[in-house]
């Protein structure tokens, strides 16, 4: 059952698990809402307008609310473009608000989940990346990003974090939605063909939170912590992705567009985007036993979504 923070009561049976969410008005909070939980969990997410996150005294009021079982952070600056002339906001809530989180859940001994992103490598290694591999942010989103794993990893000895990267799902705005846009009004798309990721479903995400979070709150003291990567399985280039996306859309389409595979010198935007940041997730699994799932497999799931009823609304 999701509800919001105020409906949270401290006096509530301890048999009960209390998870609270923050961001669960993002792509990967609203899916961990729609999971399925073991009976009598409460997903407790507080809305962005009761609770500024860049707010510590927000931060330690929300904490202190309630015998949380475990955080999951999934609130963040996303907007990898405005953050280039908005740093003072981006580091706001992806590296000091991070802090304070990190520094009141260990306080109160809470597990902490808390998600990060692949842009936080330069994309020059020509391989994946694993946990290890030095990171070097091109743009001040990627930046305020490795910061935030920073804060976490130093302020909360119980913390996860997790590396994901290219998020789609059927809410808010995401690539996905915006080919679905765009092959409705243009009869040639032309998309960057030289930067390579991992596709990765919010629901994935959400459901690999959920999972981490569980493992941490039955075994508190032989559960793992540290940094992870967990993206959808295989990847492909902004082109490609593209492709596939008119491809799943088929007959619900008008028309299907031409797409143009260019270069992203072609289409320069105000931050730089790292070629390559495939992540290698074998940790993850040897960690928790998640298992990643083909990014075709999760766009399909997607799509079916957002096209029923003929809408990708």
């Amino acid at each position: 059952m999701t509800r919001p923070a105020a409906a949270a009561s401290p006096a509530k049976a301890r048999n009960a698990m209390r998870l609270l969410l923050l961001g669960g008005t993002g792509q990967v909070g609203r899916e961990f809402q729609s999971l399925t939980f073991p009976k009598g969990t409460d997903v407790v997410a507080p809305t962005r307008a009761d609770h500024d996150l860049t707010d510590p005294a927000t931060i330690t009021k929300l904490i202190a609310a309630a015998p949380w079982d475990a955080v999951i952070n999934a609130a963040g600056y996303t907007n990898v473009d405005r953050a280039e002339s908005d740093q003072a906001t981006a580091f706001a809530v992806n590296a000091e608000a991070p802090a304070h989180l990190a520094a009141e859940t260990e306080r109160h001994a809470i597990p902490l989940i808390h998600i990060s992103t692949d842009y936080v490598f330069d994309g020059k290694k020509n391989a994946p990346y694993v946990e290890t591999d030095a990171p070097a942010p091109l743009n001040v989103y990627g930046a305020s990003k490795l910061a935030g794993e920073g804060a976490v990893a130093a302020g909360n000895s119980r913390h996860v974090i997790l590396r994901t990267a290219w998020v789609y799902s059927p809410h808010g705005q995401n690539f996905v939605k915006t080919i679905l846009r765009l092959a409705a009004e243009r009869d040639r798309l032309t998309i960057v063909d030289d930067q390579r990721g991992c596709p990765t479903a919010g629901r994935d995400i959400a459901a690999a939170c959920r999972d981490i979070a569980l493992r941490c709150i039955r075994e508190p003291q032989k559960a793992p912590n540290g940094l992870y990567h967990f993206t959808g399985a295989g990847a492909a280039t902004w082109c490609e992705f593209a492709r596939a996306i008119v491809e799943m859309a088929g007959p619900r389409l008008a028309r299907a567009p031409q797409i143009v595979p260019i270069r992203t010198i072609d289409y320069p935007t105000p931050a730089v985007r790292p070629a390559d940041t495939r992540l290698d997730c074998a940790a993850i699994g040897r960690a928790f036993g998640i298992e990643q799932r083909p990014w075709r497999d999760g766009l399909q799931e997607t799509m079916a979504k957002l096209l029923k009823n003929g809408s990708a609304a």
